[in-house]
């Protein structure tokens, strides 16, 4: 894997003492914790619009799809720099908007995790652009999460003992440049300008951290099924039937 070629220390090192550092964990056992309950009523969304395109942003610091009174309400902490965030995003995504968010009873709210360095300037950026953007970008962004270790494999450890060595105010901006991140979001409507800003607002990037740690999660993806956190991180066909306990059906 090319993300093992970069050890949590040295990755760490670029950004302490700033935050408590979680694991990315991939699933072991049946994802258990969500309380058996009867179905619920599908929720019409406003009219000439889906839930999945309604997005806002929540008290606690995620971003939430969907009917913000749906009943049933799932809540993912998933890190950026996480691969099985991003192969949850890929496999369970589609069906998830399609079948339980659009049918209005089940909402999604994401909450960021910093796992390690690469997730605070990818966590200013996504966030960067309006609130409605922000899981849509989170998305792209785990769909080309390979693409950014490969461009921080090429770049070498000398770059991020150059990056870390640098003063705060320009630390995150020269890991998001070894990443390629700027050009991303680039491309996908954050200027350069808007980016920069973003990147050296330390008092955001001093709050998203501590929002990160104040979640208290071990491991990514963590998920909750109305306040009751799954004992493993599961797969799609394994999700997919707790929620249809939990009323989705």
């Amino acid at each position: 894997m090319i993300k093992a070629r970069f050890s949590r220390p040295l990755l760490a090192l670029a950004l302490a003492p700033l935050a408590t550092l979680a694991a990315c964990n991939s699933a072991e056992e049946p994802a258990e914790g969500a309380v058996e309950s009867e179905p619920v009523e599908a929720v019409a969304a406003p009219e000439g619009q889906s839930w999945s395109q309604m997005v806002t942003q929540t008290e606690q610091g995620g971003y939430l799809m969907g009917n913000p009174d749906a009943p049933i309400k799932l809540v993912e902490y998933g890190a950026l720099s996480c691969s099985h965030c991003a192969d949850f995003a890929e496999t369970a995504g589609p069906e998830l908007r399609s079948d339980y968010i659009d049918s209005g009873r089940v909402s999604f709210e994401t909450r960021f995790v910093v796992l390690n360095a690469m997730d605070v300037p990818a966590g200013l950026l996504v966030q960067c652009s309006a609130p409605e953007a922000t899981v849509a970008l989170a998305d792209q962004f785990w769909a080309s999460q390979a693409s950014f270790f490969e461009n921080a494999q090429q770049a070498g450890e000398g770059a991020f003992q150059q990056a870390s060595s640098l003063p705060p105010e320009q630390r995150l901006v020269a890991m998001a440049e070894l990443f390629g991140m700027i050009d991303f979001f680039a491309s996908r409507g954050i200027s350069r300008d808007q980016a920069l800003a973003c990147l050296t607002d330390l008092d955001a990037a001093q709050e998203f951290v501590d929002t990160s740690n104040s979640y208290e999660v071990t491991s990514t993806p963590t998920l909750e099924i109305n306040g009751t956190r799954l004992t493993s991180a599961p797969s799609w066909e394994e999700l997919e039937p707790a929620l249809q306990r939990a009323g989705a059906r």
